[in-house]
């Protein structure tokens, strides 16, 4: 079984938070320990459990989000 990660460009994030609503695992989160340089809090892999769907990188505005395979 494939085992995926999400990465999220923290740069590029502004935190509109769709990602995290169109998880259909819940594992993203915003981060409210970081701050990028743009004054936003960004999302992140908050917990192990993606299935590879590509909805949040799907719905990013920004483009700030990839989803890898680690096998």
């Amino acid at each position: 079984m494939a085992v995926f990660k999400v990465v999220i460009d923290a740069e590029k994030c502004k935190g509109c938070e769709l990602c995290i609503h169109f998880c259909p695992k819940e594992i993203i989160g915003i981060d409210e320990g970081h701050t990028n340089s743009k004054g936003y809090h960004p999302a992140s892999q908050l917990k192990e459990g993606c299935i590879g769907c590509l909805s949040c990188a799907m719905m990013c505005p920004d483009c700030a989000i990839t989803v890898w395979s680690e096998d």
